[in-house]
């Protein structure tokens, strides 16, 4: 296959998944459609809300243009090379995760052997046949397992930093990416529009808040009222319904009770004054500052471990969930490693 044709193919799957998205008639609706209402059967927090999210957020990169303006980034990409076998270990906090992964590998004509998550196993294979519907040429590239990955040229694997060190242990001494937790954080500077604060609320309680692009930790200036701001998401607050989300907010706010920690509580998340970047689910750490030249300070000391930074002059409040196709996990360009890895 040439770089036009499989351009082509994924700006084919992208319109697919719009149209069925949207209802309209067509092979893979109703398929499609079981399949979101099922997941929540598979894993607890991918609801059909959350699993229509994230194929919406695909679907939306997936055009011609977009694409093209990617791969145009890479002038070796049209070379047409022997294709090597990419182990993909993906991770499955939110649906489809690492389908960035499994995209870039299949773009750069690479071969996909990928060891899908016991948490969504269900959504990428689909994905995977899709695309072999729509190229047959794609079949014999793709390769899913729930077991050990076997008879690779190269490894990207994502997880958390106990099972990195799995990783380098195994796969180190092939060409890789191992990633590891990162967290992502929002900066106010105090004179935000509505539509801002409620973009930071979407950025912070998607997907549940487990995604390493979900903000879990403000920055605020001080004398900033985090009460009213935390207030103004009730928008957010059916969240509280859901059992396992329930479950981890009654239990931080048992453990603060206890510890007589200071915190807000909403009636459905919790805000506490930590300087920690990672926060549990249903928690929101928050921090003051009086000089926003010291937070950036703080930030670049912490940057191997922050994913995003959303706020003005960075990625915009309600985008956070949305990365274009060259927005790399962890800042580490894919595709130039897998042009690379020889």
């Amino acid at each position: 296959m040439t770089l036009a044709e499989r351009i082509e193919s994924f700006s084919d799957l992208g319109q697919i998944l719009r149209y069925s998205l949207e209802g309209k008639k067509g092979r893979y609706k109703d398929p499609l459609e079981k399949l979101i209402d099922n997941q929540q059967f598979r894993n607890g927090w991918f609801t059909p809300r959350n699993v229509v999210m994230a194929l919406k957020a695909i679907a939306d990169e997936l055009t011609h243009e977009k694409l093209t303006k990617w791969t145009g980034r890479y002038p070796d990409l049209s070379e047409q090379t022997e294709p090597d076998k990419i182990g993909i270990i993906m991770a499955g906090n939110i649906p489809l995760v690492g389908f960035h992964d499994f995209l870039s590998v299949l773009i750069t004509g690479n071969v996909v052997i990928a060891r899908t998550s016991s948490k969504d196993p269900d959504l990428i294979v689909f994905i995977g046949e899709m695309l072999g519907d729509i190229n047959p040429s794609f079949r014999n590239k793709i390769t899913f397992t729930g077991g050990l990955l076997k008879d690779f040229d190269a490894v990207i694997a994502t997880g958390s930093d106990n099972s990195s060190r799995y990783f380098q242990y195994y796969f180190g001494k092939y060409p890789h990416i191992i990633r590891k937790n990162r967290n992502s954080i929002g900066i106010i500077e105090g004179n935000e529009t509505g539509e801002e604060l409620a973009g930071l609320g979407i950025d912070i309680f998607s997907y549940f808040g487990l995604g390493c692009r979900s903000i879990s930790k403000i920055y605020v200036p001080e004398g900033y009222d985090v009460k009213a701001l935390a207030e103004s998401w009730s928008e957010h607050g059916n969240l509280v319904e859901h059992n396992k989300y329930a479950n981890n907010y009654d239990y931080s706010k048992a453990v603060f009770i206890v510890n007589k920690y200071d915190f807000i509580d909403t009636g459905f998340f919790l805000c506490r004054m930590d300087k920690s970047l990672a926060s549990p689910v249903a928690v929101l750490h928050y921090e003051y500052y009086n000089s926003v030249k010291n937070v950036y300070q703080e930030i670049e000391s912490m940057k191997d471990r922050i994913q995003c930074v959303a706020g003005r002059g960075n990625t915009p409040f309600g985008k956070a969930q949305m990365p274009e196709l060259w927005d790399y996990a962890d800042g580490i360009d894919t595709i130039e490693f897998l042009l690379k890895k020889k």
